[in-house]
């Protein structure tokens, strides 16, 4: 690699702020706002929108669609495919 034209890779934390939910990576995200983590260290912390502890599909909470209404509209709109 060449020195001097990437981005720093630093260690981060990234807090979900709504599922009370962080975790520590690396990236080369930046932020002026600091935590102090459970190894007693200080980083830079990202605050986001949602995470896995949050997003719907990983917690279990997604909704399904109603796949049979779809079909069965279609079939009534273009009619029933006939069997070979």
């Amino acid at each position: 690699m060449q020195s001097g034209i990437h981005p720093a890779y630093e260690p981060v934390v990234f807090r979900d702020r709504a599922a009370d939910f962080a975790f520590l990576t690396c990236s080369t995200a930046t932020s002026d706002a600091t935590v102090e983590w459970t190894d007693g260290n200080t980083y830079p912390v990202i605050d986001v929108e949602i995470s896995s502890a949050s997003h719907p599909f990983y917690t279990g909470t997604a909704r399904v669609l109603d796949t049979a209404g779809r079909v069965e509209r279609f079939e009534r709109r273009y009619g029933k495919r006939e069997a070979r």
